[in-house]
């Protein structure tokens, strides 16, 4: 098979590209960071937001006459962040990169997806649910990807062509490491919300909970992308404190975040 992937440079889709490699098939990956040429393996570098970049790489592929059984979405970044200070280029970044990023990037190159080929979308266990504070960003960029990756199931079913979107919780990567010291930055620079800020960096230390082996995640979206007829929507490693509190009535969760940071 031939899978085009993108975020290959570390972390999930890292680990992806290797799954695959190591079961012989061709991976295609995209990053924003320089990669080396393996066996079986063709990197190109690329900004995901920059849709001329991905022009670029796309007329490569048309002169190859390239067809890819699988396009998995995987690059993305997470920035804690207020809606009502702070940097303002934080929140646009965050929307590009993990909403219209993935969005230009099937827009180019679904034209090499097989006629009865898969899209992996990878969302977040938080695309469902009601957000925390300061985390609102990522929820909002996570919950605007999944209500994405349903709409292109549902065009793209019209094709016979399959979206399966994966819901993982924490994960054992970079950006999952970074969730604290960017929790301890937003309490260090908030003007409006140092005391409640300082509480949730504490709270996030506490009940972040250990995250799950790449390679697992990794494994079971390997797994799944094979079968013929896999599930929509696959939720992994979920929180159970989170998944706890979204069961309450918004009036009650507000009650208790609020408590607990006032």
């Amino acid at each position: 098979m031939k899978i085009l992937i993108s975020g290959t440079a570390n972390g999930i889709g890292e680990a992806i590209k290797n799954i695959y490699l190591s079961n012989h098939h061709e991976v295609y990956g995209i990053d924003v960071i320089k990669q080396n040429k393996e066996d079986n393996f063709y990197p190109f570098l690329s900004d995901i937001t920059d849709i001329n970049s991905l022009e670029s790489i796309s007329e490569q592929f048309k002169k190859q006459n390239i067809i890819f059984d699988i396009i998995i979405n995987v690059a993305g970044i997470h920035k804690m962040s207020s809606f009502v200070e702070g940097d303002f280029s934080n929140i646009k970044k965050v929307i590009d990169v993990n909403l219209i990023g993935t969005i230009a990037f099937n827009f180019v190159f679904h034209k090499f997806l097989a006629k009865d080929g898969k899209i992996v979308i990878i969302t977040s266990e938080v695309a469902n649910m009601d957000p925390m504070p300061f985390n609102g960003l990522y929820n909002v960029s996570k919950t605007g990807l999944d209500c994405y990756a349903q709409s292109l199931r549902q065009e793209l079913n019209l094709l016979n062509q399959k979206v399966v979107t994966f819901r993982p919780g924490s994960i054992e990567t970079k950006l999952s490491a970074n969730s604290i010291p960017d929790t301890e930055k937003l309490a260090n620079e908030t003007i409006l919300y140092k005391k409640e800020g300082r509480k949730f960096a504490n709270i996030v230390k506490k009940f972040i909970g250990k995250p799950l082996p790449v390679k697992k995640l990794a494994n079971k979206i390997y797994k799944v992308s094979s079968k013929k007829n896999p599930k929509y929507i696959y939720k992994i490693h979920r929180s159970a404190g989170l998944v706890l509190l979204n069961m309450l009535p918004k009036r009650v969760q507000c009650f208790i975040i609020k408590s607990l940071l006032k």
